[in-house]
């Protein structure tokens, strides 16, 4: 199985961060630079509620792939986690938690997944699945840190 964590700071409150990690649009413009959109199955407005599903469609590796999620966890504000439930990797578990930190909210994204079709999969994760993996969160929680900001009136 393969880790990534990644941390970003937001200078926002961490109810408006938690909220926003989980508002279909935010996630819509968060991701856009990679061509992502919600569609259905799923919950396609609104905020993700424990059992809701969602699902997204992007560009990855040049090639428009889907990926459903179901919300299985739910702790307001701190936490929240959802699990694939049809998408390109054999098994993948993402934990988003929220904590105050003084100048505003840590947010720490945790992905754990294991990669499909054996030990192809291995080394294609090895090679340039995880490193992707952490530049799209990473880029994605740049443009959600700016919306909470400008929404929280920190910019």
């Amino acid at each position: 199985m393969t880790t990534i964590t990644i941390d970003t700071a937001i200078a926002a409150p961490r109810e408006l961060c938690f909220d926003l990690a989980r508002d279909v649009t935010a996630h819509a413009q968060s991701a856009a630079f990679s061509d992502e959109r919600i569609v259905e199955p799923g919950k396609t407005s609104g905020l993700l509620e424990m059992g809701d599903l969602v699902t997204f469609e992007g560009k990855h590796f040049g090639v428009r792939q889907r990926f459903t999620a179901r919300i299985v966890e739910m702790n307001r504000p701190r936490s929240f986690a959802d699990i694939m439930v049809h998408g390109s990797f054999k098994w993948l578990r993402h934990i988003h938690e929220f904590q105050e930190d003084g100048r505003g909210t840590l947010m720490r994204d945790i992905l754990i997944w294991r990669a499909p079709l054996g030990p192809i999969g291995v080394i294609a994760d090895w090679l340039f699945v995880k490193r992707h993996m952490e530049w799209f969160v990473r880029t994605k929680q740049h443009h959600l840190k700016a919306i909470a900001e400008s929404r929280s009136g920190s910019v």
